[in-house]
């Protein structure tokens, strides 16, 4: 496993169980809504960014390097909360985003492409 220098705070890098790459992923969700606008990866360097700039920052695995979203295109997402799920292994950011999340254009990254499935229904309670 690769890791990057970082400044991220010991107890929360304690926590954290990264990919081979040493990385995590990173939901991100509209703050008001609840609109899962979409996934990205961080490893401790991007997430300590994330926590102390207000701006979500992400490790990009094709390039090697950092960048913070909407920096080029403008369609930034600023930080309202970040939550580390149970097993330290996924971030949860809701942040307030300007523009398209998605790098095609539309909203989410979940737009496009939905799939046909079964709907489950929950039993009624008295069954």
């Amino acid at each position: 496993m690769s890791v990057r220098p970082s400044n991220l705070d010991p107890k929360i890098a304690d926590r954290l169980k990264r990919d081979p790459n040493g990385l995590v992923a990173a939901i991100v969700q509209q703050y008001d809504t609840g609109e899962v606008l979409m996934l990205g990866w961080m490893d401790d360097e991007a997430l300590h960014r994330t926590l102390t700039t207000g701006r979500c920052t992400f490790w990009s695995r094709s390039r090697q390097e950092y960048w913070v979203k909407g920096e080029t295109s403008g369609h930034q997402q600023w930080v309202k909360s970040v939550a580390l799920d149970c097993d330290g292994d996924a971030v949860l950011v809701k942040a307030d985003q300007v523009g398209a999340a998605c790098h095609t254009g539309d909203r989410t990254c979940w737009d496009a492409d939905v799939l046909d499935a079964v709907v489950g229904e929950r039993p009624d309670a008295g069954s």
